[in-house]
């Protein structure tokens, strides 16, 4: 059986950093294929400084496009430095035979009252705490007063400190975290300023395999407003994503992209020749140069529920249920290869309908199969999950269900989700 690499969520931390590093150096391997020239190649990574030596594209091709599209949106990117209080571990020796303590911090001034054999073993203990960068990410600007859009990993710690870092000059904000969204990964925080240039949402729904994708944020933490160009690869992908430290979380969605994203790039955007944000970046798969992001609107939807009620507000229909495919078809003997079956959970209380949801309100059940939504089909290009966090909660959706062997069409009103 072929070994799949993992998924990694971008933000540099502790554990994974020496993957990282691994992963960013091979990739400043030059890659002439997928039609890409040298001359491209090379803007694709140092930027503004192409004229510097010569390499500039005819005005209106889609070189010249990228260049435009990159100038158009570096202001609004943002490094996001976390800081936090950390141990400060001190270094002490001691001898097991007797021989007391040594190293400096020895209360004997290094003597040996005890005799013993002058063998000493090294520990630690904690002598108070200092404050240190412990990992970061990147973000873009969403509005003039300082709303600034990120993944909720990378400002998942409450007990951490957020700096936002603007501009080719740096300037330093303290942030402040308004709201996340921890089933879709995404965060809205704020920083205290006015007058800012911010970046537009693109209509997701509308990408095309094979168009231009440009990613851009600050990789390692080192390299500040860094641009990779490639193409969407793929389109309403679903992955588990870990963070290298045991933690995961499944991503609907998502769209897939050649451009280069490295740990680091977490939060930064995606965007398309106009400069406008089709995607937040948020995950990688080690090794492979495949980097996946949120769609605009997902993430547009919570970046106007926070301007309109201070939080995250996601929609919610109140079903659990399984894809179905040819398997599941076949194993239960269902009439369709396509849609979602209402099912329970893996636990008793994990219920397939959630009492006085509204799925339970529009009278959906337990084995009801939905086959389409809004006139689309449910298969493995359209998720059902997806497609619901991308309403707002008041929305109405038309569901096409087989109950019983027969067809209807059901309306469903969205509801606010309380998780």
């Amino acid at each position: 059986m072929e070994k799949k690499d993992p998924i990694l969520i971008g933000a540099v931390s502790g554990g994974v950093t020496s993957l990282i590093v691994a992963i960013v150096f091979t990739s400043f391997v030059p890659q002439m294929s997928n039609g890409r020239n040298s001359e491209g190649f090379l803007k694709s990574f140092i930027g503004d400084s192409a004229a510097s030596v010569g390499i500039k594209g005819p005005a209106g091709s889609q070189e010249q496009m990228v260049v435009d599209a990159v100038k158009k949106a570096k202001p609004s990117v943002v490094s996001v430095i976390i800081t936090k209080d950390v141990p400060v571990l001190e270094k002490y020796y001691t001898d097991p035979f007797g021989g007391g303590q040594s190293g400096g911090n020895d209360p004997f001034g290094g003597s040996n009252p005890f005799g013993g054999f002058g063998f000493q073993i090294p520990q630690y203990r904690q002598n108070g705490t200092e404050k240190k960068e412990v990992g970061g990410g990147s973000g873009f600007i969403v509005s003039s007063d300082g709303y600034i859009v990120t993944n909720k990993h990378v400002v998942s710690d409450p007990k951490a400190e957020y700096t936002v870092f603007i501009g080719e000059d740096k300037k330093k904000y303290t942030a402040k975290v308004v709201s996340t969204d921890p089933m879709n990964d995404i965060a809205v925080i704020k920083i205290d300023a006015t007058d800012l240039p911010y970046l537009d949402f693109a209509d997701s729904d509308h990408l095309d395999v094979g168009q231009t994708a440009i990613a851009i944020g600050n990789p390692l933490l080192e390299f500040t407003n860094s641009v990779s160009v490639g193409v969407v690869s793929g389109l309403s992908r679903s992955i588990t994503a870990g963070d290298g430290a045991g933690q995961s979380e499944q991503l609907e969605g998502v769209i897939q992209t050649d451009a280069a994203i490295n740990p680091g790039n977490s939060g930064g955007p995606l965007l398309n020749l106009q400069g406008k944000v089709i995607g937040v970046n948020v995950a990688v798969a080690s090794a492979n140069n495949i980097g996946f992001s949120l769609p605009a609107n997902l993430v547009k939807n919570a970046v106007d529920s926070v301007k309109k009620t201070g939080k995250i507000v996601r929609a919610f229909i109140g079903v659990r249920f399984v894809q179905i495919n040819e398997k599941i078809k076949e194993a239960n003997k269902l009439d369709v290869d396509y849609g979602v079956l209402v099912a329970k959970g893996k636990n008793p209380e994990d219920l397939a309908v959630i009492p006085g949801s509204p799925a339970d309100k529009a009278g959906l059940v337990e084995n009801d199969i939905i086959l389409e939504v809004d006139g689309k089909k449910l298969d493995k290009d359209l998720s059902l999950g997806h497609y619901v966090s991308s309403k707002k909660a008041g929305d109405q959706i038309k569901l096409k269900v087989m109950s019983k062997g027969q067809q209807k069409e059901v309306t469903v009103t969205l509801e606010e989700s309380k998780s």
